[in-house]
């Protein structure tokens, strides 16, 4: 299937996400092209830079360690006050960044991403964790428990970070 995405409005890439997910479809070689160009749409409207958001979750990989929402917002050069708005939710930053994971074959970096006060312990609060298992399971992951699936990805993390360091 040979299609050029650049003619596709973004409602037409949203709804060719969907039917790959609805249709448990996420292993045709499209569906990372779409998940890609997507992301690069939401790049061209937002102030969080994707790249700079990976690069960070990637050193706090190899460092072994959390970093926090403020930090992503800092790495691109936006005030906590205007990134804040942009990161959550079903079409945030932080979902954006599990799209990008998932389609480059990465762990699931945002999974060390946490408040600021959580950054020694690595615990989500209630609604965060609740976005992050929703983003995962769009992407296909089945698991019943959100918390423990979160420490899994997070465990997955820093194990791949070990490996960039060697």
């Amino acid at each position: 299937m040979n299609i050029d995405l650049s003619t596709k409005t973004d409602a037409q890439i949203n709804a060719l996400i969907k039917n790959h997910e609805d249709q448990n479809a996420r292993d045709r070689p499209i569906y990372p092209l779409l998940l890609e160009e997507r992301a690069r749409r939401a790049q061209a409207k937002g102030r969080l830079d994707f790249n700079k958001s990976i690069g960070l979750l990637r050193d706090a990989a190899i460092k072994q360690t959390c970093t926090s929402y403020g930090q992503i917002a800092e790495a691109s050069g936006v005030e906590w006050s205007v990134a804040r708005h942009q990161m959550n939710g079903p079409n945030g930053h932080l979902d954006r960044l599990l799209d990008l994971c998932h389609s480059r074959g990465l762990p699931m970096l945002p999974a060390i991403c946490v408040n600021k006060p959580n950054l020694l312990v690595g615990d989500l609060d209630p609604t965060a964790l609740s976005g992050f298992a929703n983003g995962a399971r769009r992407l296909g992951y089945d698991f019943t428990d959100d918390r423990a699936f979160h420490r899994s990805c997070q465990e997955e993390c820093w194990a791949w970070g070990r490996e960039q360091k060697a």
